[in-house]
């Protein structure tokens, strides 16, 4: 088969297609294969064999048809791209930290009631029609357990034709399981409900009908431990996907910050930074959920930590450069959108050291090019790729001035 080297697949595009030397678009394709005139792939060096049945239709996973190498290059790509659009002159940047297979420690399902069936798993990939999940090669074993009696359980909870929400989470004493959009009245309901987790050992079990999050069963407080001590996680709370991630992402922080004595922690969360970091220094921990203010209050109060928890809205209250200005080194880590709201001011307090958290690369160089234009240098980036084989990129920045 001839081909020519316009039909060579030289990069991955932001959805995980290949794109030949000439900007032809190729699903599936990796980098170093050839598009054929007929357009089949002929595969090169870095195309892989997917482990899973259910790729590519699943929308769990994007990248299971490119080898880890290929994958590496993509999430560098990824980051370095968003900076130059943004002008941004490349700093260093480390080798991506990738997550094995079946790590992943949280997870938000679909369920649907199809006569006396349920499906469940992960959406098609930009469709709402579930992918009935018979294996999975990102969630943890734990979770992954709990697919196949849930497909026996939920009938009795989701009215025929109508979907559910599961979402799943490791915690320190198993699975914490929040069922959304169902219906659990009644006492065969309830009866179900305790005899499924008793059954499976769960560490909670919750539902949400519409009226907020209702534990139905907790033998025992559900934490997650975070820089060595226990906080208490709110139904449906928000924890980094991976064991193994969240602790290059702490590491990378920590290095960032040096050896501040003040830090303000900006979008805390749980604490999944604030912990660690208040065994050495004295941390402001600033959050606009209210569950987890409270959870990680409590939580340095007992662990004795040097950690004040401020309850805040940044995106409508942003801290201002004087209250910026108390502290030795800033750390954040907001949602997708970013943190456009509070950029300018900190861009403009003196603070020497900023660890950003990103999951979104594009938000990401747009922040870096406010602080950037306020004086600081973006010195390195750690990327991480705790969602194995999708396009989701996350990363620590570090800024200097």
């Amino acid at each position: 088969m001839r081909v020519n080297d316009s039909d060579l697949i030289v990069r991955l595009a932001g959805r995980g297609d290949g794109v030949t030397a000439d900007g032809r678009f190729a699903p599936l394709a990796a980098p170093g294969d050839f598009l054929a005139a007929e357009g089949t792939i002929v595969p090169g060096p870095h195309h892989a064999t997917p482990p899973c049945r259910h790729f590519p239709k699943c929308g769990g996973c994007q990248l299971q048809h490119v080898d880890d190498a290929a994958y590496a290059e993509f999430i560098v790509a990824r980051i370095a791209g968003a900076l130059t659009a943004q002008g941004i002159d490349l700093p260093e940047i480390a080798a991506p930290y990738l997550s094995p297979p079946r790590t992943r420690r949280r997870a938000s399902l679909r369920a649907e009631r199809i006569g006396r069936r349920t499906v469940i798993g992960f959406n098609e990939e930009a469709s709402h029609h579930i992918v009935d999940m018979r294996e999975c090669h990102v969630l943890a074993p734990a979770l992954f357990a709990l697919v196949a009696p849930l497909r026996e359980m939920l009938p009795k909870l989701i009215a025929e034709r109508r979907g559910g929400d599961v979402q799943m989470t490791l915690a320190d004493q198993g699975v914490d399981l929040l069922l959304g959009k169902v219906t659990a009245e009644g006492l065969e309901a309830a009866e179900a409900l305790n005899s499924f987790a008793e059954t499976h050992g769960l560490a909670r079990l919750t539902i949400d009908d519409g009226y907020g999050p209702q534990p139905r069963w907790e033998p025992r407080p559900v934490t997650v431990t975070l820089g060595g001590v226990a906080v208490a996680l709110p139904p449906g709370g928000f924890l980094q996907a991976t064991a193994d991630g969240e602790a290059v992402l702490v590491a990378a922080v920590q290095d960032a910050v040096g050896g501040a004595e003040r830090v303000a922690d900006l979008f805390s969360g749980l604490g999944t930074f604030a912990l660690p970091l208040s065994a050495t220094a004295r941390v402001l921990a600033v959050e606009g959920a209210r569950d987890a203010a409270l959870a990680l209050k409590a939580a340095a109060v007992r662990a004795q930590r040097q950690l004040l928890v401020e309850h805040r809205d940044l995106f409508r209250r942003p801290l201002d450069a004087k209250e910026l200005g108390r502290f030795d080194a800033i750390v954040l880590d907001p949602p997708r959108a970013g943190a456009k709201e509070q950029m300018g001011l900190l861009a403009a307090a003196p603070v020497a050291r900023i660890a950003y958290v990103s999951c979104n690369p594009a938000t990401f160089a747009r922040d870096a090019r406010t602080l950037v234009d306020g004086g600081f240098r973006l010195e390195r980036i750690t990327p991480v790729g705790q969602f194995r084989w999708s396009t989701h990129v996350e990363l620590v920045g570090r800024f200097v001035r």
